[in-house]
């Protein structure tokens, strides 16, 4: 049996590199995982409050009301544009509904996705849309 090895001079402060070096990468995978997760939050939230409100397109309800009473969880302004029904609709008529937001990152992995060219963001913000299509009925 071999007596357990100990550390000679030339190991010494190896952890600490390694540490220091997997360190970035760790970090850079838990901010994705944060920012990523709240983007997918948000476009899930737009697009059931675009949902809502071509719903109260067809019940002819107020469309602006019913995006903003869901669209209330998200942090920042958010816009909508809405075809309603006509008054005598068509099997051919649908009523449409787009939400439009822009999320912000909390995290600093906007900034970083941005330096890499070919990205769908710049890096600070990013425009986001959620569509709310139903058939109007006589």
């Amino acid at each position: 049996m071999c007596p357990p090895r100990t550390p000679t001079r030339d190991d010494r402060g190896a952890a600490a590199v390694e540490l220091a070096l997997v360190t970035p990468l760790l970090l850079l995978i838990l901010f994705g995982i944060i920012d990523f997760g709240r983007m997918l939050h948000a476009q899930v939230t737009l697009t059931e409050a675009a949902r809502e409100g071509a719903r109260a397109a067809v019940v002819r309800s107020s469309v602006a009301a019913r995006v903003d009473a869901v669209a209330n969880a998200l942090s920042g302004p958010h816009t909508v544009d809405a075809v309603s029904c006509p008054s005598k609709p068509t099997d051919a008529n649908d009523a449409n509904v787009t939400v439009r937001y822009t999320f912000s990152f909390v995290t600093p992995i906007g900034a970083i996705a941005g330096m890499f060219p070919g990205g769908s963001f710049s890096g600070a913000d990013v425009a986001m849309t959620g569509r709310g299509v139903m058939p109007c009925r006589a």
